[in-house]
């Protein structure tokens, strides 16, 4: 295996099953915007593998992929609590968030070209949406698994999938939930990458030109 990239949408789980994989052994990056944080990393969550898994897929050929599904009954108002504090610094030009995570959350979520971003209606057509592209993309692939980690075999099924023996406990960390939005920080383990990984390129993003594509 190359890499494994957790390709859920936010408020999935994305930092419970990447403090999973931490304590798994792996070098995990939740979120990374540098090409170094991508050759540092083992696991990959969150942006931007959500929005570039077909990019990454051509990058880091041998890779595997975890779709992460939560019932839209308890998505859409994590998500709308979520999109509603980023609204502000998603701007293009004016957002403070790094430039990666505004294109990703942009694309997925086109919170500027819609009357309301975080109306019920909305939220769910960008979830169904991007579910249907990732289930067309990886169909029939055996480098794909979908899970849903409030299921209480979800653990056990990634860690088949990945080729890592059973753990004791059956479930994933409980992280981010009601209004946090970013427990990551707080996490203080060695396997930890940072997002901004800096190497020969300085905090260059991955080069999606060679795949004749703009990014």
């Amino acid at each position: 295996m190359n890499k494994l990239f957790i390709i859920g949408l936010p408020r999935t789980g994305t930092t419970s099953i990447s403090v999973a994989l931490l304590d798994c052994g792996f070098k995990v990056a939740h979120t990374a915007y540098t090409k170094r944080a991508f050759e540092l990393a083992d696991v990959v969550s969150d942006a931007p593998c959500f929005c570039d898994y077909k990019e990454l897929d051509q990058l880091f050929p041998r890779s595997k992929f975890v779709y992460l599904e939560r019932s839209l009954e308890h998505w859409v108002p994590s998500m709308q609590m979520l999109l509603g504090k980023m609204l502000p610094e998603l701007a293009p030009k004016t957002g403070y968030l790094n430039p990666v995570l505004k294109r990703v959350m942009n694309q997925t979520f086109a919170p500027f070209s819609t009357n309301n971003p975080l109306s019920k209606e909305h939220l769910e057509a960008c979830y169904m949406r991007h579910e249907q592209q990732v289930m067309d993309f990886f169909a029939q692939r055996e480098d794909f698994l979908r899970i849903d980690i409030s299921h209480s075999n979800s653990l056990q099924a990634l860690l088949r999938f990945i080729g890592i023996e059973p753990l004791a406990t059956n479930l994933f960390p409980h992280l981010n939930s009601g209004k946090q939005v970013d427990s990551w920080k707080a996490i203080k383990h060695p396997n930890k990458i940072n997002s901004l990984s800096a190497g020969t390129e300085h905090r260059q993003f991955l080069d999606y030109r060679q795949l004749g594509l703009n990014r």
